[in-house]
């Protein structure tokens, strides 16, 4: 007669052998886990690895997925099959780390998308003064704008540097350097009663 075998495919005596090792390790006895590792770990590194793009991922994967059963193994009820339980601690692994990926990703897309608008923006020419306005009055409104947003809005707009290369020039940070850039924009174009300035992108 062939033995009954479980949905997951292991024999009953298999799930309840299974059943006793874990019950042994929730009591704190270390071979309980040694036997729980050894039962379950060939077949959550396969199902972890066919869940990532590179099944290189997984070790450190199934690593996460044991930390995480040993930190829940109090909420397993005894004598309800391990595996499907283990397998879900390992799908809830996969799932977060598909998001923290996707998250870096798109960061990291962000990151090279900024990167190419500072190095490969076009080279500001001077900005033209208001109607009315000479270039010797645009540049009389320049000296007043306080010493760092003047800096960064000379560097960018007359010299035709990057954010980025502004940045790294006075230390400051990308960010930085783009709204001293435009504070003094601003400053321009509210003392000269006109659009002065390319947009600041």
């Amino acid at each position: 007669m062939p033995r009954r075998t479980t949905v997951q495919g292991e024999s009953a005596e298999e799930d309840a052998d299974l059943v006793s090792c874990m019950i042994d390790y929730q009591a704190g006895r270390i071979d309980g886990f040694e036997r729980v590792y050894a039962a379950l770990a060939p077949g959550l590194r396969r199902f972890l690895a066919a869940g990532l793009p590179d099944a290189g991922g997984a070790d450190d994967l199934l690593q996460e997925t044991f930390l995480e059963i040993h930190r829940a193994r109090r909420t397993y009820l005894p004598p309800l099959p391990v595996r499907p339980w283990a397998f879900g601690v390992a799908k809830n692994v996969l799932r977060r780390h598909r998001r923290s990926a996707g998250r870096r990703a798109a960061r990291e897309q962000e990151a090279q998308a900024s990167a190419a608008r500072d190095a490969d923006g076009p080279t500001p020419a001077l900005p033209p003064a208001a109607p009315g306005r000479s270039e010797r009055e645009l540049m009389d409104a320049v000296d007043q704008l306080p010493p760092g947003r003047r800096e960064a809005w000379v560097l960018h707009h007359l010299q035709g540097l990057s954010f980025r290369q502004i940045a790294a020039r006075l230390r400051i940070g990308v960010t930085a350097a783009r709204l001293r850039s435009s504070r003094a924009s601003k400053a321009l174009r509210s003392a000269l009663g006109s659009r002065t300035g390319d947009r600041d992108e």
